[in-house]
């Protein structure tokens, strides 16, 4: 999720006293409250401050990492019947974001996504395909380093071989200003976030035939963002609240095995999002017990590096699942 590309974005153990290199709401300024004094509105105009602003409020500009998490429902819709809840979805990012001399942001991050039991809320290791009938084993996303930057001008992101510009609703493109959608409403800002892709499925029917649904896939990602003005606008503050909704529409999951099921339907999902700026509680629950136990790390700082470009959850499962097919090179 992404959290597909820069995606939304931190134990029992409170922030300030368990894992190693996160901080408290309390010690980042704005997460609790904002200041009052170095107040300068945003200038939703100037790409370097619609930077600054998706920075603190997509992580933090500070110097210690924080959390954002993400829950909700997964649907599936098959033709013109309605839509069906099939599993639960949650996870979280662990950002921090560095802004350059010349204005652009350096994004360093780790993420994860978990399937859920809708009856239980807990983690699924294995689900019961209700179309084939098959039970088959969950490939959870997990991803220790995700990093890239952003520039002063509309960003393209190589998916595979496709090009994807965020937020395009088709006035101007690549090597435009960069600016975003910030609508200052009442004491919010509200933003959306989009990204819609299409690229040729690592996921091959040559490799993968019961996994892959084709030879394209275009999953897309939807976000409505609200933060507060005041924790924004207040130079001072690091990391700015928020809150949001999250939609994401795909093909069937690689792990679902609907490749030759002929079954012709897609996923749609609907998530909160949001900042977390209270305590590992916050994380979902079934989420941070599973972390804690298995990829403890995935809460440790994240580390800079080199750019690994848009690295989702069709390039890990070719990546890490082995091919359906004898002798099938992931080279092809």
């Amino acid at each position: 999720m992404i959290y597909e590309s820069v995606c939304a974005s931190i134990s029992r153990r409170t922030l300030f006293g368990g894992v190693a290199g996160l901080a408290t709401a309390a010690a980042l300024p704005g997460i609790a409250q904002a200041r009052t004094g170095n107040i300068r509105p945003l200038d939703i105009m100037d790409p370097r401050d619609n930077l600054y602003g998706f920075a603190k409020m997509w992580g933090t500009i500070g110097e210690k990492a924080v959390l954002s998490g993400y829950q909700g429902v997964q649907y599936a819709i098959v033709g013109a019947n309605r839509a069906k809840p099939v599993f639960g979805y949650a996870g979280f990012g662990n950002i921090r974001n560095a802004i350059q001399p010349d204005g652009s942001v350096r994004v360093i991050g780790k993420e994860c996504g978990y399937f859920t039991d809708l009856a239980t809320g807990e983690i699924l290791d294995h689900w019961d395909n209700p179309w084939t009938g098959e039970r088959v084993e969950v490939f959870n996303f997990l991803n220790d380093k995700f990093r890239g930057t952003l520039g002063l001008t509309r960003k393209v992101f190589k998916v595979g071989d496709g090009e994807t510009v965020n937020n395009d609703i088709g006035k101007g493109g690549a090597g435009e200003p960069y600016r975003l959608p910030w609508q200052p409403i009442g004491d919010q800002y509200l933003l959306g976030w989009d990204y819609a892709h299409e690229y040729t499925n690592p996921v091959t029917p040559a490799g993968w035939p019961k996994a892959s649904t084709g030879k394209r896939v275009n999953p897309s990602e939807h976000f409505t963002l609200f933060t507060p003005r005041a924790a924004i606008d207040d130079r001072d503050v690091v990391s700015a609240p928020y809150t949001g909704g999250f939609m994401r529409q795909a093909p069937w999951w690689p792990w679902m095995r609907m490749g030759q099921s002929g079954v012709d339907g897609v996923l749609m999902g609907r998530m909160h999002t949001y900042k977390i700026t209270g305590g590992m509680d916050d994380v979902p629950v079934a989420v941070r017990k599973r972390v804690e136990r298995d990829r403890p790390d995935l809460f440790e700082e994240p580390v800079d590096g080199p750019d690994l470009g848009v690295i989702g959850t069709l390039e890990h499962y070719a990546e890490q699942v082995p091919p359906e097919t004898p002798g099938y090179s992931r080279k092809k």
